[in-house]
């Protein structure tokens, strides 16, 4: 009994040995990672980096040609229109003299004095003969009314002395012209030390005020200083009007319209801001990219579509990422654009059936940088190898990594 014992012992043991190599020998299961073909939405974009600009910025300049006083406003302070001083500019002070220019400039000082002493001393001498005329049309007048004297002296003499009445003026308005004169030569006296009349420069200075409500954007200079006029001075913005300029490769703008939605991500805050084109330029520029290579590129602007709240902190010049949406659609049967392979000249998937795998050939339609559309070849809900290897095979077993549609 014990040796039949032995017996069955050692053929179940040589019979597990047996097994255990067969086993061994046996291609074992591929681990793989498996998707379910789905149906969702889907969109097609085109993306690239683009830059946040005010859509309409304000340029204050300077009107005339003056010194401006210390800038009242700084980078970033809020404005109202009309109301908000953003700069104050003041007469420019008159240049040094030197001493040629001096000199010439006392000597048509003492000049026009001179004259404004002669124009008094003729308005003296016109006062005395219209007094002495007038005074001999009076006595004629009376004689005249006697009968002493004719008619035609007292008409000689109401003559003359209407000729001394307007000698007169003549001597007035000369003193007068003279008098400027002298103003205008004393003027040319003056230097950046002679203080303005009364030493008030408020009344003549020029306020400019805020054009626009907003944001200064930016002070060319803080600093009082001379400046030309149409010099400019800030700018001026509304921050919540801002829209985005992106360059597009021509090729990439051909299925672009106005009215495309677009997403804007990576802006540096939460959530996708949503945005549309609205002008596309007819004409391409020249780039050169940064591998040397020249590109022929297009300029698009997108309009901002999501409240202000939305995108708090974005403010102007700001790097973003802009994707266009250049295709949409709603129910599209996909699959993960890693498990297509080219096989005799068409694409194809491995499907997992019944755990081993199978090539199915499929008809693709629109891509995504993840997804591709599914026109043919699977039905919704099969499940594809993602990333299959060169150990994946037609018929070989399959062990799932990962079973799901995200």
């Amino acid at each position: 009994m014990t040796r039949y014992l032995r017996l069955i012992i050692g053929a179940v043991a040589v019979m597990a040995v047996i097994g255990s190599l067969l086993w061994a020998l046996l291609p074992q299961p591929v681990p793989v990672d498996l998707v379910t073909a789905r149906i969702a939405p889907m969109e097609v974009t085109v993306t690239a980096e683009g830059m946040t600009r005010i859509r309409d910025p304000w340029q204050v300049t300077a009107p005339v040609t003056g010194n401006t006083t210390r800038s009242p406003v700084e980078t970033g302070d809020a404005v109202e229109a009309g109301e908000t001083v953003v700069a104050v500019i003041q007469p420019a002070e008159p240049a040094f003299l030197d001493a040629r220019a001096r000199r010439l400039a006392e000597a048509a000082v003492t000049e026009a004095e001179a004259a404004v002493k002669l124009a008094e001393a003729q308005l003296d001498r016109a006062d005395v003969e219209l007094g002495h005329f007038e005074a001999e049309l009076e006595r004629n007048k009376t004689l005249a009314a006697r009968g002493t004297v004719s008619v035609t002296v007292l008409e000689n003499s109401a003559q003359a002395t209407a000729s001394a009445r307007a000698a007169r003026q003549a001597a007035l308005a000369e003193l007068e012209l003279t008098r400027a004169t002298l103003e205008r030569a004393g003027a040319q006296l003056m230097g950046p030390e002679t203080p303005e009349a009364g030493g008030v420069l408020s009344d003549c200075c020029i306020r400019l005020t805020a054009p626009v409500s907003g944001t200064v954007l930016e002070v060319t200079d803080l600093n009082a200083r001379l400046v030309q006029a149409g010099a400019p001075l800030l700018s001026i913005g509304d921050l919540d009007d801002l829209e985005i300029e992106v360059d597009l490769l021509s090729a990439d703008t051909i299925g672009i319209a106005p009215g495309t939605r677009a997403h804007v991500e990576r802006w540096g805050g939460e959530g996708v801001i949503d945005a549309r084109v609205r002008r596309i330029d007819p004409s391409a520029f020249t780039r050169v990219s940064a591998l040397g290579i020249e590109e022929q590129r297009v300029r698009l602007l997108l309009d901002l579509t999501s409240p202000p709240e939305g995108r708090a902190g974005l403010g102007d010049r700001y790097r973003v990422y802009v994707r266009i949406v250049v295709w949409e659609g709603q129910d599209v049967l996909q699959v993960p654009r890693a498990a297509l392979f080219r096989e005799d000249g068409q694409w194809a998937v491995f499907v997992a059936i019944d755990g081993r795998a199978a090539i199915r050939r499929v008809e693709t339609g629109r891509m995504t940088a993840d997804w591709v559309q599914i026109i043919a070849g699977i039905a919704e809900g099969e499940a594809v190898v993602a990333y299959p290897g060169s150990r994946v095979e037609a018929g070989v077993r399959l062990s799932a990594r990962t079973i799901g549609a995200d």
